[in-house]
């Protein structure tokens, strides 16, 4: 069982620089094909600093800034019992290519169902930019099976 005292664990702040390869990958991924997501030209001519970063964007930073090993250990689970379940977003302002973003993770709450055969890890989780600004709030649901 995951120990419960983890509710209000926040873990160190990880900041990332956004790179325009990665925003391109992850639109031509969704199907976006708006020019300010995949040419910077283009998005330059929008008046946009840089490309603009596609929605759920977030969630990428997120996994960048998880050491994903060192957090299953922090659990006392194993990454074959892990099961995504949830992400919702909330968005303030927008995030370009050559951001640097802070993410910031605090567990919020550990709950189980079925007697225990799951468990919920709920995180909720900041991104702030270079300039103090907040520009997303992610809440993410992480499902363990036993």
């Amino acid at each position: 069982m995951i120990d419960k005292n983890l509710i209000g664990y926040q873990f160190q702040a990880v900041t990332l620089t956004v790179e325009e390869g990665r925003l391109k990958f992850l639109a031509k991924a969704l199907g976006e094909t708006g020019e300010i997501y995949t040419n910077p030209d283009a998005a330059k001519a929008a008046g946009l600093p840089g490309l603009l970063a596609p929605p759920t964007f977030p969630f990428i930073l997120e996994i960048d800034a998880l050491d994903l090993v060192d957090f299953m250990e922090l659990l006392g689970e194993s990454l074959e019992n892990l099961l995504h379940g949830e992400e919702n977003f909330n968005y303030y302002a927008p995030i370009y290519a050559g951001d640097k973003i802070t993410v910031s993770k605090v567990i919020t709450d550990i709950i189980d169902k079925k007697e225990g055969a799951l468990q919920f890890v709920k995180s909720d989780n900041t991104f702030t930019n270079q300039k103090g600004i907040v520009v997303a709030e992610t809440h993410t649901n992480y499902v363990f099976r036993k």
